[in-house]
């Protein structure tokens, strides 16, 4: 008896921590936007670890590590904190470097396009 009400007590903890973690529909939209929007830049490179990217790749690459290790990110706002901000591995922040040479942290280029998309009308 004892091990069939743990058993349905961490089944019930183990349903809500997921419901927790689960992104909502808007938000996820919001994070699809996000990434969309770096892989449609034509000018522009994406640097990850100090290799320039094409935003076709990095829009993969961003898609793959949401995948991986995104399961608690449940906005769009943690997405750029967590996931397009830096380097899990060495720590090193990611930047963007446009055509004309000047780079920008992908952290702020993500948070800016997130104001843009935000100030849209629903």
């Amino acid at each position: 008896m004892f091990r069939r009400s743990f058993l349905v007590s961490v089944t019930t903890l183990m349903a809500f921590g997921a419901a927790v973690a689960a992104r909502s529909p808007h938000e996820q939209t919001r994070i699809e936007k996000l990434i969309r929007f770096v892989e449609i830049q034509k000018d522009m490179t994406f640097i990850r670890n100090g290799t320039e990217y094409s935003c076709a790749e990095a829009g993969k690459f961003l898609r793959g590590k949401l995948g991986s290790m995104g399961k608690d990110v449940t906005t769009a706002r943690e997405f750029i904190e967590r996931i397009g901000t830096k380097s899990s591995m060495s720590g090193k922040p990611y930047e963007v470097k446009f055509g004309d040479g000047k780079t920008m942290l992908a952290s702020q280029f993500l948070a800016e396009e997130l104001k843009r998309i935000e100030a849209q009308p629903a």
